[in-house]
């Protein structure tokens, strides 16, 4: 499963540890009905989803930007 999420809050803890928040792609005043818009898509099939985490890797903290959009992939871990 892909899941398409934006960056909604990112809070620094310190040079080594930031708390990350995210939430599914959606929009207030609605998409093109001709599907055009690719957030249309993903806002159909995962209307409401968030994620939180904590990253502790050096070269990631700070790297992440409110508004940014990322793909999450679920992959099953057997």
């Amino acid at each position: 499963m892909r899941a398409k999420m934006r960056v909604i809050h990112t809070k620094k803890h310190s040079d080594t540890c930031e708390e990350l928040e995210f939430s599914a792609v959606c929009k207030n005043n609605g998409y093109p009905a001709d599907g055009s818009d690719e957030n249309n898509s993903f806002a159909m099939w995962t209307p409401s989803a968030t994620l939180k985490m904590s990253i502790t890797n050096p070269a990631l903290v700070g790297e992440f930007i409110a508004g940014q959009t990322f793909y999450v992939d679920f992959t099953l871990a057997e």
